[in-house]
């Protein structure tokens, strides 16, 4: 769904290793919050080690997934990033897409000049911002520059730096089950309590909108939450364990919601249509009716004769309407046969 309709744009975080040959998941969701057919998406490499190849790939894609032009910016140091020439394409844009590579050297290229400037002015004017392994970190305010892989918290296991601060009150890590980095995310939230530890799997995407995050794509996203935290992680020296007790974890597949600012969950599965949401809620009255009908016991033959009629109109109603009542209903209806005995079969275990 496109952002510009006002308003800040969808931001991507997304762990790296996205599919890039079959379903596309991620990066059509990144497509279609950019405009979809009319997407004008920015590529920006300059973490990547690789040449005009990394461009070209994204191009590929970002058009094959009906993107209406993608182009690629590559600043290489401060003064380009200062340069009107690299800053220009990012004014008309309506994505923008920071590929993989060395997170250390994006910030210090984008961070604190104009270009990094832009990129935050396009956000809040509408534009889908994202990003792939490093260029999910530079999202937050505060982003892991390099660290050691482990399970265990650990003194001093990674080094921090700026980011673009997209994200606030966050850290952000990816490749994160892949590569086994609970260990360094969980001590940054062990030495900054009050920021929440996110860590993005492969092939997915922590999607932020506003205060809410849904996760997209084919691993899960971890939240480490320190508010009530105990731990010594102010005394602890070198590389000793960091004591981590007391925190909230949650870790949340595709399509679940996740409250940033309340730090609670929202929803997690498909929401169905009104319209089945209506027919739940007559199903449980009817059934609420039933478990009555059952505890009185002692009413006379007529009245279940009288009930099975009402039933049979019921239906007819509604199968004239076009629609089909829930199969949560049609207990009732059984309920309401059972005096006929060429109607039982055997049962044939659970459904």
């Amino acid at each position: 769904m496109s952002e510009q309709q006002g308003g800040p744009g969808a931001l991507f975080a997304i762990g790296g290793a996205e599919d890039k040959l079959k379903k596309r998941t991620v990066l059509q969701e990144f497509v279609e919050a950019a405009g979809g057919s009319k997407a004008r998406i920015v590529v920006v490499p300059t973490a990547s080690a690789l040449g005009p190849d990394v461009v070209d790939v994204y191009h590929a894609l970002f058009a094959a997934l009906g993107a209406q032009s993608v182009v690629g910016v590559r600043p290489e140091n401060r003064e380009d990033a200062d340069d009107p020439a690299f800053i220009a394409p990012l004014h008309d844009a309506t994505g923008i897409f920071m590929t993989g590579g060395n997170q250390l050297k994006l910030a210090g290229v984008v961070t604190g000049t104009a270009f990094g400037r832009a990129v935050t002015a396009a956000h809040a004017r509408g534009a889908a911002v994202g990003g792939t392994s490093a260029g999910a970190s530079i999202l937050a305010e505060h982003m892991i520059a390099f660290g050691r892989s482990g399970a265990t918290p650990r003194q001093r296991m990674s080094q921090l730096s700026n980011g673009l601060g997209l994200v606030q009150g966050a850290i952000v890590d990816q490749h994160f089950a892949q590569r086994n980095r609970y260990g360094r995310l969980l001590s940054l939230v062990a030495q900054s309590p009050g920021l929440l530890g996110i860590g993005v799997d492969e092939d997915t995407a922590a999607v932020v909108r506003g205060t809410h995050l849904e996760v997209v794509g084919r691993g899960a996203v971890t939240i480490f939450d320190g508010s009530r935290i105990n731990s010594n992680a102010h005394y602890a020296k070198r590389s000793e364990p960091i004591l981590a007790s007391g925190v909230v974890l949650h870790v949340l597949p595709a399509t679940a919601t996740f409250d940033l600012q309340a730090r609670v969950l929202l929803s997690y599965g498909p929401q169905p249509p009104a319209e089945e949401i209506a027919g739940l809620a007559a199903a449980e009255a009817d059934l609420r009716n039933l478990a009555k009908e059952i505890a009185a016991e002692g009413v006379s033959p007529k009245y279940y004769a009288d009930r099975k009629k009402r039933a049979g109109r019921r239906t007819a109603k509604t199968a004239a309407a076009g629609e089909s009542r829930p199969e949560a209903t049609e207990p009732i209806t059984a309920g309401a046969e059972l005096d006929t005995p060429d109607r039982f079969e055997p049962d044939s275990g659970p459904a």
